[in-house]
């Protein structure tokens, strides 16, 4: 049963810009790559569980 998360992320301008960034750098490690595309996918309001569903990875990881 998917769960709601009790939390929201506002992003300024500015961190989402790096967070952005980050995401499409190539040379960082692929968890770095992946936590900033969480975030930036939790910031938009998307669920756990579908998060995990974009990016092919388990809901565990996203919650975390």
């Amino acid at each position: 049963m998917p769960r709601t998360s009790p939390y929201s992320i506002e992003l300024t301008g500015e961190e989402r810009l790096a967070l952005e960034a980050r995401a499409r750098k190539y040379t960082l490690p692929y968890r770095d790559v992946v936590r900033a595309r969480i975030v930036l996918l939790a910031a938009q309001g998307l669920r756990n569980d579908e998060i995990a569903r974009r990016l092919d990875t388990r809901r565990e990881v996203v919650s975390l």
